[in-house]
């Protein structure tokens, strides 16, 4: 019998607020189980340091572990940073099950709607527009103006998803974590993975 190869998923983090929602859907995913390429910016290793005090001296993959991304058996985390030109995510001979930019900075939003790819994320993001996989945008700004919009609408037609930010109420998030959790929850269903991180909406008539 032929093993079960797990699947692998990219998630790449830029220079944008909002890095909690990155922690949040690593967590989630090395739990699946599956291989996780993760690929943080210079930009993203700032925010880091900025909202949640991870100093680029420091043991990245350990803070993860320190703020509960600790991989099941079967799964794994390998880093990569925006100048690592060839990994793997770089080829569209590597085949993955999608990416995932979170948070997605303008500047990154920008590169990819121009099909400019000066760096391992950019490059990786257009991979899966060539090739018709799954690619994830989670922009963090706003408010958005047009040259957002109409970047965000030129990736949209080439194919990516852009899914930006907005926490939900209707399951009444009573911390910061749970409100984190209604946007990882939204990810996790574009990606087809099964998750119980939030409640399904039911209005009490489905039967």
């Amino acid at each position: 019998m032929t093993p079960r190869i797990q699947p692998t998923y990219v998630v790449a983090i830029t220079g944008a607020s909002g890095v909690t929602y990155a922690v949040r859907l690593l967590k989630a995913l090395v739990q699946t189980p599956c291989r996780v390429i993760l690929m943080v910016s210079e930009g993203g290793f700032r925010v880091f340091d900025h909202e949640m005090g991870f100093k680029p001296e420091g043991n990245f993959q350990q803070f993860l572990a320190d703020q509960g991304v600790v991989c099941c058996d079967g799964s794994f985390i390998r880093i990569f940073s925006e100048t690592d030109y060839d990994a793997s995510p770089a080829s569209g001979s590597f085949v993955h099950s999608g990416m995932v930019v979170v948070p997605c900075s303008m500047k990154s939003l920008a590169a990819l709607a121009a099909g400019y790819a000066d760096n391992l994320i950019s490059r990786s993001a257009d991979v899966c527009l060539k090739e018709r996989r799954p690619l994830i945008l989670v922009p963090r700004e706003t408010p958005l103006s047009l040259i957002h919009l109409e970047n965000m609408t030129r990736v949209c037609r080439a194919g990516a998803t852009i899914l930006p930010p907005c926490p939900s109420f209707y399951t009444s998030p009573a911390t910061v974590e749970a409100l984190v959790d209604t946007v990882t929850a939204r990810i996790l269903d574009h990606l087809k993975i099964g998750h119980d991180l939030i409640p399904r909406w039911c209005n009490g008539t489905e039967q």
